[in-house]
């Protein structure tokens, strides 16, 4: 028997290459290249009246400098809005440059090209650009007043308004026999990666061929904008995608700026051009995501059974929209989590300020969603005095009611129907795990000793593996190696690793003899790309599949050279044999050699396949609806995406002087049915609860009333040290297959940030008795709180 990989906690294959630093990250390439820098706006709203670059045509070493009037044709034009929406009736994106007005600090306003990056940024600083400043909208409660307007032709600030409801709201909250209401926020943050964007580009004058390498979530998409935006056939332009420092989102929003602007100057100068931004630049010139309002009604009955749920709230997107929609229809959709909510409305409005644009970091509205509905379940708890994990157990969907028809719309534009899942298990799981009926023996014990602790939880569901689709190309070589390409990226998912585990069971071959190529269109040009926690059911079911095809026609080709039926055939570490026949056997790679007719022998394995040593001569050497080689291509589209879920428990300790936030204790419990790699999976859990106790507790971003990002550096922006995050996360799975792809898998990427902020805020809760409705919550604002009860 080969062996079993699909299951098995194997470490990443990727891991020693990188370890020893034999990575190739995009400022590891291109030392031949120009260098590009930017000069960004200072303000977060102003008119441009004059652009001076006269003083910086002396700066020695200075190739170009571009500014909105050189952009030509299509490049002169908005960067497009990449996921229109009916009720996006607003949508604005920005130029590659500004062209008249900026609309937040850090907009690119002029483009020097030099012979390296110092040369560059001198010349840069020494271009005067004057400006006539307008009034900045700062905050969803500056754009909802709309006393001042980010865009002159967007009445009220309001990009969209959407509404989704299902039942009678109204009616079901007036004869609730309890109604609260609650008024909730969560602000600002980002993805803050290792390794910011990057971009390089080398123009082929002779081949007219365009080849990028971007440090991108998405190198198909990055791919189709360049070749639109330049003029260019699509089958002209290559974009490689290099190792990736981090992601998390920010990497999926394409095209940046800078991603059109410098192949088109490595078109003009036919020269390679290369910008990667520093770190004050990905503060203010990329992506945040996060700020959102939310005002609640909730009805229910005496038992704590949701009756009704009215959820209202704003959504901060930033001085322009070219992601659409996504994070708030994510926000308003899987707010509902593993609950039935009796009737259901929901209304959001996106508004636009003056600040950085909004795009999806790990998460994608689902930590506010889960954060809102799990603030309604404790505070349903504290009601009735129930137990909290009484209430959720009272409104849990039940195993038996899958699918569950929510009776809403997914951020994918399929019906929100949650395939698989045993809520009841794992909630019994997570209090078996933190001791959850024993916990207020530990709260004594510590109280008697002078110390403050508190247990929380939160639960949630997440909408994994949207379409439209991936594919998967298979080759064998005749060397029995298996080469396997996706188009999809990896920014240190493990792709290389749970892809060649798939294969590897698929074909019936070592582990080792596997290649995985990612995010390179001369290997796989067709994909979408690397977000929502998507690839392992859409790439992974994709290659399984292709796989699939190819082992197909190794037994069909080996049947013909063994003489056997392909039904009797079996493939075990490589080796094609015939069941119960011992040694009537063949190796992959010799198939792969009789599957390729050839005229000419350049080995002595070919000669097999040469016409005088093999083949009917009653059949034409490649059949019909057959062609040469041992390979696979196959795509996968699923009718909708696939629902994960989980739940997190934590036990907090809140210092009663300083009112600091330790984490004594995290607990996890989470379904991502069939586990490809349970390590990989932990890996992704543990990495996700630091964000999560991140945005729980440090990371915020604090802009002044002008527009101006107070903490746009390391220095200033409170991201937790190895001491801040938990040292231990204990985990436990349970595994519902999904039954919505072929490996009955669902993804685990973001699986552990969704609900940090809403279990933490539980904890604290418990701990300090004190309600809270914001996050993060640092120790002066809690210390703050305290006071007020004290004095309220």
């Amino acid at each position: 028997m080969s062996t079993r990989w699909f299951g098995q906690p194997i470490p990443r294959v990727e891991d020693e290459r990188l370890l020893r630093g034999a990575g190739a990250y995009l400022d590891d390439l291109g030392h031949d290249a120009l260098a590009a820098a930017f000069v960004r706006s200072p303000h977060a709203h102003a008119r441009i009246t004059d652009v001076d670059v006269s003083a910086a045509l002396d700066v020695e070493g200075l190739v170009a400098i571009y500014t909105y009037d050189d952009l030509p044709d299509r490049l002169a034009e908005p960067l497009p809005l990449l996921i229109p929406h009916p009720t996006l009736t607003h949508g604005r994106t920005p130029y590659a440059l500004a062209r008249d007005k900026v609309h937040h600090v850090g907009a690119p306003v002029a483009m020097v090209v030099a012979e390296d990056r110092y040369l560059a940024e001198d010349a840069a600083e020494r271009i005067a650009v004057r400006y006539e400043p307008l009034p900045a909208v700062v905050g969803i409660a500056a754009a909802r007043a709309a006393a001042h307007l980010v865009h002159e032709d967007v009445p009220g600030n309001l990009a969209a308004r959407m509404t989704q409801s299902t039942g009678d709201v109204d009616a079901a909250l007036a004869a609730a026999p309890h109604v609260l209401s609650l008024d909730l926020a969560i602000e600002r943050s980002a993805s803050t990666p290792l390794e910011g964007r990057g971009v390089l580009a080398r123009w082929d004058a002779e081949a007219r061929r365009m080849r990028i390498w971007s440090s991108t979530q998405t190198s198909t998409g990055v791919r189709a904008a360049v070749a639109a935006k330049l003029d260019l056939p699509l089958v002209d332009v290559d974009v490689i995608t290099p190792d990736v420092g981090g992601g998390f989102g920010v990497k999926i929003m394409h095209p940046w700026p800078e991603e059109v602007l410098v192949p088109w100057a490595a078109r003009l100068l036919a020269r390679p051009v290369k910008f990667v931004e520093d770190r004050r630049e990905h503060f203010v010139a990329s992506a945040h995501e996060r700020g959102q309002l939310h005002s609640v009604r909730v009805g229910f009955d005496d038992d704590g059974r949701l009756l009704g749920l009215d959820v209202r709230f704003w959504h901060d997107h930033g001085a322009f929209i070219p992601y659409g929609l996504i994070v708030p229809i994510i926000t308003s959709t899987q707010l509902l989590g593993p609950y039935k909510p009796g009737a259901y409305r929901v209304t959001f409005d996106s508004l636009y300020t003056n600040t950085v644009i909004v795009t999806p970091y790990r998460g994608a509205g689902r930590p506010q969603g889960v954060f809102v509905m799990e603030r309604v379940m404790d505070a349903i708890a504290r009601e009735l005095g129930l137990d909290r994990t009484t209430v959720r157990e009272r409104n849990f969907i039940e195993p038996h009611e899958m699918p569950y028809d929510h009776g809403l719309v997914f951020q994918d534009g399929r019906p929100l129907i949650y395939d698989s899942g045993d809520f009841p298990a794992s909630l019994a799981k997570l209090k078996q795990l933190v001791g959850w009926d024993d916990f207020e023996q530990a709260r004594e014990t510590a109280r008697a000793e002078g110390r403050r602790i508190g247990i929380g939880l939160a639960c949630y569901v997440e909408g994994t593996g949207v379409g439209p689709y991936e594919g998967g190309h298979v080759v064998i070589e005749t060397s029995g190696k298996v080469k396997v390409a996706t188009g999809l990226t990896s920014q240190g998912q493990g792709h290389q690793t749970v892809f060649a585990q798939i294969v590897a069971d698929e074909l019936g071959v070592p582990l080792d003899d596997v290649e995985v190529v990612t995010g390179d269109t001369r290997r796989f040009g067709y994909a979408v790309g690397t977000f929502a926690s998507r690839a392992a059911v859409m790439s992974g079911s994709a290659i399984a599949l292709a796989a699939r095809a190819a082992k197909e026609k190794a037994l069909r080709v080996a049947g013909d050279a063994l003489e056997a039926n392909p039904d009797d055939l079996e493939i075990v570490d490589g080796v094609v044999r015939v069941v119960g026949a011992p040694g009537a056997e063949i190796s992959l790679g010799t198939v792969a050699v009789l599957s390729n007719p050839l005229r000419y022998a350049f080995d002595t394995a070919a000669q097999a396949a040469t016409q005088f040593a093999s083949g009917d001569p009653a059949k034409p050497p490649v059949p019909e609806d057959d062609e040469p080689g041992l390979e696979g291509r196959d795509y996968f589209s699923p009718m909708q995406s696939t629902f994960a879920n989980g739940m997190h428990a934590v036990v907090v300790e809140t210092d009663p002087d300083t009112a600091e936030v330790k984490i004594l204790r995290y607990c996890v419990v989470h379904d991502c049915g069939t586990l490809i790699n349970p390590r990989i999976v932990e890996g992704q859990i543990h990495g996700g609860v630091a964000q999560g106790v991140a945005g729980a507790l440090y990371e915020r971003m604090a802009y002044d009333d002008a527009g101006q990002l107070q903490n746009a550096s390391f220095m200033d922006f409170l991201m937790p040290y190895a001491s801040e995050v938990p040292s231990s996360v204990e985990i436990d799975h349970l595994e519902t297959p999904s039954p919505m792809n072929p490996l009955g898998i669902k993804g685990a990427g973001e699986a552990g940030v969704i609900p940090g902020a809403a279990a933490i805020a539980s904890a604290i809760e418990d701990a300090e008795g004190i309600v809270l409705t914001s996050m993060p919550i640092s120790p002066s604002e809690l210390w703050e709180l305290r006071r007020s009860k004290e004095t309220g």
